[in-house]
């Protein structure tokens, strides 16, 4: 039967028994894989339940399962002791399942009210009452902004509290959380997590999924682990370490990202000078008088709170934007007016921030994806024509190389899990010894095994004197795999900070504008 369910109905008017959701026997086929095999979950009712397991492990399969978003092919879902058939996300939304997805599905151009009001019009109306009830889940999920206020005028922390008010609005009891702490700074993360526990207290259920597993540990109250489609096992957060976990999930320990030993020279790969770049609209800077170097076999981190001109920086160093005024040289020479394309032919290597946008064809074979971006360089191009015969080889040579987990070359990059994708992502452009990386959140939302091979994968290229520029929310792998760290706030390099000294809550400080701590020196100082 199809699932129906009192959507107005918060937790304390909820008759749900002990368990708010209970999977049994989930199994789930794709052509060549089984994505979920005899999988079997309980969620007890008021508890923050945690899901973990390597990309490619079924996690988000099972949740879109859970979700509504595709059926199981054999097994049973109990939500609230009913078993339950759901044909689409809107059954589960009325049987009080709720998911707030990794990446942000909010209108800019909306209000923070509009947001929440957007497809729920007909159920719920949009007048006073409605309006009401948004003011009073805001203090629920700790929002405190007008709720006329603009979306694009929230930073992450407060879009992060939206996207979860408007699945309480649609009356969720159970929130699917999937990696809810990537973009957010430590001090986001600690109040995000008060907030899910006040909440629970309150009798709301969440399913957190995240890579993070100090983060899962402080946070979940039970710990479910998934390897290979299947669960593995359980486990109790206060009894478990980090290592075990890994070892559940990987069956190895989990190493750190720390790299010590310097490989650093004088040589100067890439200099930007000065470098300001308007806002589409024309108004303010969104880049301003930015200034770095990146050496021949150093990384250079670049911190900052999403929306504060990282994503501008690295796209006018690519050639994608075209900055106001200031020069970029590659190797000493002055690239501030070439193309993308030709500044990749200079050596520029780029894993971009979404690579589900800018690093991929979605569509298309993984021998296909190998050629973006190196259509014009050996192995691909003969001459004015691209081989494909070199570029299939050369991509066997990368799943090899890489651990890029498919049945081969010719399945479609949207059939990778997203570790190997990104892997294959990485893996191309290391490929053709590029002088320059630019690795933007090069492990986001990837498994605990893509983080460790492509963090192996980074250490090797700097020892072999690439020169890195490295983006990431991440900020103990920032801190780990970086020679020298810069802050960026507002589009401006306001501070550098040593790894060896600094620690991730001065550069969250730093981040957020709040202060510069004693293991920062402020830009220009």
């Amino acid at each position: 039967m199809t699932a129906s369910g009192n959507s107005g109905a918060g937790p304390g008017g909820s008759t749900a028994g002990e368990w708010a959701v209970e999977l049994a026997g989930i199994t789930k086929r794709f052509p060549g894989v089984v994505a979920n095999s005899d999988i079997h979950l309980r969620v007890r009712t008021g508890e923050v339940h945690a899901l973990c397991g390597e990309n490619g492990a079924g996690k988000s399969t099972l949740m879109k399962i859970l979700y509504g978003m595709q059926p199981p092919d054999e097994g049973t879902i109990t939500v609230d002791g009913r078993q339950v058939r759901f044909r689409s996300p809107a059954d589960a939304i009325r049987a009080g399942i709720g998911m707030v997805h990794q990446h942000f599905m909010l209108a800019d151009n909306l209000t923070v009210a509009e947001n929440v009001l957007l497809g729920a019009e007909a159920s719920h109306g949009i007048g006073a009452k409605a309006r009401a009830r948004i003011q009073e889940l805001a203090g629920t999920v700790g929002l405190r902004v007008d709720p006329g206020m603009l979306v694009e005028r929230l930073g992450v922390a407060d879009r992060q509290r939206l996207e979860i008010l408007k699945v309480l609005y649609r009356g969720a009891r159970t929130v699917i959380l999937d990696e809810p702490t990537a973009v957010l700074v430590p001090q986001e993360v600690d109040d995000l997590f008060d907030t899910l526990r006040t909440m629970r207290a309150d009798g709301y259920t969440f399913l957190f999924i995240s890579h993070k597993l100090d983060e899962v540990r402080a946070i979940a109250d039970t710990i479910t682990v998934i390897r290979r489609g299947t669960t593995v096992g359980t486990a109790d957060p206060k009894a478990v370490s980090s290592r075990q976990l890994a070892e559940m999930m990987v069956g190895s320990e989990l190493p750190t990202p720390e790299t010590r030993e310097s490989t650093v020279t004088d040589r100067e790969v890439l200099t930007v000078s000065q470098l300001s770049l308007a806002a589409d609209d024309g108004g303010r800077h969104v880049l301003e008088d930015v200034s770095l170097v990146v050496h021949a076999g150093e990384v250079l981190g670049i911190a900052g709170v999403e929306g504060n001109g990282q994503t501008e920086l690295v796209e006018t160093i690519m050639g994608m934007r075209r900055g106001a005024h200031g020069t970029i040289t590659l190797g000493g020479r002055d690239i501030s007016h070439a193309s993308t394309l030709h500044r990749r032919e200079a050596g520029i290597g780029y894993v971009p921030e979404d690579r589900t946008r800018h690093g991929l064809l979605a569509s298309q074979p993984l021998w296909a994806n190998r050629i973006l971006g190196h259509q014009s360089r050996p192995p691909i191009a003969r001459g004015p024509l691209i081989d494909r015969a070199a570029a299939r080889r050369d991509t066997e040579r990368i799943v090899a190389d890489f651990d890029v987990r498919t049945p081969g070359v010719d399945v479609h990059a949207a059939a990778l899990s997203g570790g190997n994708q990104q892997k294959l992502v990485v893996g191309r452009e290391l490929s053709g010894d590029p002088v320059l990386l630019i690795a933007s959140h090069p492990t986001r939302g990837v498994d605990v095994g893509a983080q460790t091979g492509i963090w192996e994968e980074l250490r090797q290229a700097r020892a072999r004197g690439l020169a890195v520029l490295l983006i990431s929310a991440d900020l103990d792998e920032l801190i780990g795999l970086s020679d020298s760290i810069a802050v960026i706030l507002r589009g401006r390099l306001v501070a550098t900070a040593d790894p060896s000294t600094v620690t991730p809550e001065e550069l969250g400080t730093a981040m957020t504008g709040a202060g510069s701590g004693p293991n920062l020196a402020k830009e220009g100082s």
